[in-house]
């Protein structure tokens, strides 16, 4: 068993508030708290409507409305977004939606300073991280800024309600690749890592309910509880494989975000698992299994995800090329990063086949 003696922890300076009806009722406090008066609120244009009623509730308070947030968030979009806030004179951002709208308000964050309050309408995580992502010339960069670590979120689960089930169940996965990622993550700590599992455990819970009857608030709740638990296990651990591929995959190949982390956290899982049995211990109890990639395959598979990159559009011959990239500079993961490795995992992600842990290792395989 991991031995937790030696660790740090730093708490992220940030408030949370969930309730049902907090989109227009919290925001406009929660701004008021912050002592901002002019926010430039930000969403994708499927998310305008939604953004639209909390432009609304924020009355006078509101500098305007810009719904330009695209997957992955072109250099230009942020640049186009930056550009509006300056003219705008806002002092505050409010990013309504998923992970393209709350990126998009880092964007603005990371380029001007102003405070960001994120009212996230899936269960991508990012809202809980002070991580910031820029696609630009096919590339996607990451990286870490205390400046995009939104001030407060205000998680509503009736803006979770026209969420379709897809998308919820990939969202959902997104978010539980968070969490398993910290498991393992070398810096990990014993709050984090408590995070960590129980934020798996209530998604995990939480998507089968949320499939069968997709307008129960209880089901959408404890979604974004989770949702909340396991990005803030990212936003205070350092990513791995899985994020790294995802993130090569959606940057250069444009694969849609949250579909690409379902379908590769099995076998990123199945890769590293002979390298860190605590963390599959840990999200075997959070899962109630003794074979975690299998089961999150199988849960995906049962819920109606996708389960290939074929099936996302990739081909068999870009799989070299991701995994090249993937390769291109060392990172944090329990298991080297070696390209045959990262070549395997891809190939094995393409095909869809039940995930396993790789046989070459001296521990047990796991079935």
């Amino acid at each position: 068993m991991r031995e937790f003696t030696d660790f740090s922890y730093e708490a992220q300076p940030m408030r949370v508030v969930l309730r049902p009806g907090a989109a227009v009722t919290a925001t406009p406090d929660e701004a008021r708290r912050l002592g901002l008066r002019r926010l430039l609120v930000v969403s994708g244009p499927r998310g305008a409507d939604t953004a639209g009623a909390v432009a609304d509730a924020l009355g006078d308070a509101c500098a305007g409305l810009h719904t330009e947030a695209r997957m992955h968030v072109p250099a230009e979009v942020a640049r186009r977004a930056v550009e509006v806030a300056r003219a705008a004179g806002a002092d505050g951002c409010v990013a309504v939606g998923g992970g393209s709208a709350i990126g998009l308000g880092k964007a603005i964050a990371l380029r001007t300073g102003l405070p960001l309050i994120a009212v996230p309408s899936t269960y991508s995580g990012s809202e809980m991280t002070p991580v910031w992502g820029l696609t630009e010339d096919g590339a996607k960069r990451t990286g870490r800024d205390p400046s995009v670590l939104p001030r407060s979120v205000v998680y509503d689960p009736e803006l979770t309600l026209s969420l379709p089930v897809a998308l919820s169940v990939t969202s959902g996965v997104n978010a539980i690749a968070h969490a398993a990622e910290a498991l393992y993550a070398p810096d990990a700590s014993p709050l984090v890592s408590l995070m960590a599992e129980e934020g798996v455990r209530a998604m995990a819970g939480a998507l089968p309910q949320v499939a069968e009857e997709p307008e129960s608030l209880a089901a959408r709740g404890r979604a974004l509880y989770g949702a909340w638990l396991c990005g803030a296990a990212l936003g205070a651990t350092t990513m791995g494989l899985h994020h790294k591929l995802c993130h090569v995959l959606g940057g250069t190949f444009g694969l849609p975000h949250a579909e690409t982390h379902t379908v590769v956290l099995p076998y990123v899982l199945a890769h590293n698992a002979p390298a860190a049995p605590e963390a599959m211990t840990a999200l075997g109890r959070a899962l109630g299994t003794g074979d975690a990639p299998h089961a999150l395959w199988e849960l995906a598979g049962r819920l109606g995800a996708p389960r290939s990159l074929a099936d996302l559009g990739l081909k068999e011959t870009d799989l070299a090329v991701a995994a090249r990239e993937a390769t291109g500079q060392a990172y944090a993961n329990p298991r080297e990063v070696t390209a045959d490795g990262v070549l395997d995992v891809l190939r094995a992600a393409y095909a869809g086949d039940r995930p396993h842990s790789t046989p070459d290792q001296q521990e047990p395989r796991i079935t």
